[in-house]
């Protein structure tokens, strides 16, 4: 493997710290941001020389996304962990129903598959979380959940739309009764659709900025 200079160490460091920490790859701009580069395209020139060098590898079919093969503080090389770069659109109530949000990306993800629980041919996507309704399953305002198209399973929690307004709730199917919504926080009602309830994804992982 090829030697590398002192920056390119501590940015190899840096996206690794904080895979471990966060379980996703800082974004592009958070990189730039850490180490005070004026532009991302000093950010892209650090990362194609760690390409170059063997420590990173860009990961199939995504522009901007890469992922660590080497780990210069290891003896031997580890397997390369598995990442995926999802879409972020906009936030889901967790608490009673609202508008349906706008449907256009507001960013993007880095996540690793094995820590998602999500399959690479499958469309993941991510959600910012409003609202306390899902706290005593662990997830709190704030958090960002990781969905995944699918038919839900009862217990299930989903991304769902009730009556033309979204939320984020657990999916409920009792025999022939006709499916619910119920929230982890018992200051929150369950939920019964009057015309409609869409499953828009399953939700497969949590991600906590601490």
């Amino acid at each position: 493997m090829k030697g590398l200079t002192t920056r390119q160490h501590e940015i190899l460091g840096f996206v690794q710290l904080h895979f471990r920490q966060q379980s996703y790859w800082p974004s592009i701009r958070e990189i730039q941001s850490h180490f005070g580069f004026k532009s991302t395209n000093a950010v892209m020139g650090h990362l194609r020389a760690l390409e170059r060098k063997g420590y990173i590898s860009r990961v199939s079919g995504q522009a901007r996304a890469f992922r660590v093969t080497y780990d210069p503080n290891d003896e031997k090389p580890e397997d390369a962990t598995e990442v995926i770069d999802i879409p972020v659109y906009g936030s889901i109530a967790a608490g009673y129903p609202d508008g349906v949000e706008t449907g256009g990306e507001i960013g993007r993800l880095q996540i690793d598959v094995g820590t998602a629980g999500v399959r690479r041919s499958r469309r993941a996507f991510a959600l910012k979380v409003r609202g306390e309704s899902m706290i005593d399953a662990g997830i709190f305002d704030g958090d960002i959940v990781i969905v995944e198209p699918g038919l839900p399973k009862s217990e299930d929690i989903v991304a769902a739309l009730i009556d033309n307004e979204t939320t984020l709730k657990r999916f409920i199917q009792e025999g022939s009764r006709p499916p619910f919504l119920k929230a982890e926080n018992v200051a929150y009602p369950t939920l019964h659709p009057v015309s409609e309830l869409v499953i828009q994804g399953i939700v497969k992982a949590v991600v906590r900025s601490l």
